[in-house]
């Protein structure tokens, strides 16, 4: 695996000359969309920290768009050393840490104040994730990178109890999220978020789950008229560097790498959170745009308070003792 990863990459390497490699050490990241995205001006702003801090000798150079791997294959890239950094869908690493879909049981988090605490750097989720990640892969945690919460899109009608799912087909986009649509009533459909505007103008399924983004990045709004502000589930990406990597820095440029990695976190959450603010007024010209009385909200949590057991039966032990972390905070 690591030698098919190192050759798709080799036609991809730029040569440096001897002495230029030992002036400077570069950094790949492999993303998997374009730098203008919100995502990729996160890693831009962790490239010009590091190599202002590092007076050059740390270089970061980005291939996004996935140039270089596709989504599902950053894990054992990165963990493999094929490339020394990248940035993948949370949900990519379910295969060898189940306990990350956490960020989709419903209503787990109480509010933004409660999930920004519980996904930051050193929180008590984190530390039990980022190490079995690390352990599980090779690739160790930089940060994590906020893309949204989730929100339900519907035509003609609203969605505001879990009645309004019942019998109805929901898109879906991770085993937990399919969890949730079933204590709902509904019948989940997993498909990838470009296959979206499609199903929706066609019919092929009743309800969208997305991100608020997504509405306007993919022009959801033009096939779905019902927006509704469940925010019942958290959607991250992670950025992940080589481990072996990372312990080949000198310790002066870990921390680099760590206090750049903190500070860009930060800023992303923030911009992610505000834009998402944004695109929501834009919306409500365009789209129906429902927010949940505290009511309406409660019947949501309470049809779906049986998916965080499932969750652990299903993940097993570092999943109870994430949800005990979180619950406790």
């Amino acid at each position: 695996m690591k030698h098919h990863f190192k050759a798709m990459l080799a036609a991809a390497v730029i040569a440096v000359s001897p002495m230029l490699a030992r002036a400077e050490t570069t950094i790949r990241v492999t993303l998997q969309l374009p730098e203008t995205h919100s995502l990729g001006q996160n890693w831009n702003a962790f490239k010009e920290i590091i190599e202002e801090k590092s007076s050059g000798e740390l270089t970061v150079q980005l291939f996004p768009s996935a140039q270089l791997f596709k989504d599902k294959e950053v894990p054992g890239a990165v963990g493999s050393g094929a490339v020394e950094a990248g940035s993948a869908f949370l949900g990519r690493f379910t295969g060898a840490v189940p306990a990350v879909d956490v960020v989709n049981l419903p209503f787990f988090f109480r509010d933004e104040a409660h999930l920004r605490a519980a996904v930051a750097t050193g929180s008590p989720m984190r530390n039990v994730l980022d190490a079995a990640v690390l352990k599980e892969t090779g690739a160790k945690v930089l940060w994590w990178q906020a893309f949204g919460r989730n929100v339900y899109l519907s035509n003609g009608t609203a969605i505001r109890t879990p009645a309004d799912l019942s019998n109805q087909k929901v898109r879906t986009y991770g085993k937990v999220l399919g969890w949730t649509v079933e204590a709902l009533g509904g019948a989940p459909t997993l498909m990838s978020g470009s296959k979206q505007f499609l199903a929706y103008q066609q019919g092929a399924v009743d309800v969208g789950m997305t991100g608020a983004s997504a509405v306007k990045s993919r022009k959801l709004h033009e096939v779905m008229d019902h927006m509704t502000l469940s925010y019942d589930s958290a959607i991250e990406f992670v950025a992940v560097m080589n481990n072996e990597f990372f312990e080949s820095l000198s310790s002066d440029h870990q921390q680099i790498v760590l206090d750049a990695a903190a500070t860009v976190e930060q800023q992303l959450r923030d911009a992610i959170y505000a834009e998402e603010d944004s695109i929501v007024e834009e919306m409500r010209s365009r789209m129906t745009v429902i927010e949940l009385t505290e009511e309406e909200r409660q019947q949501w949590v309470d049809a779906t308070s049986s998916v965080a057991q499932r969750f652990v039966n299903d993940a097993g032990e570092t999943a109870a003792q994430v949800v005990s972390a979180v619950s406790g905070m």
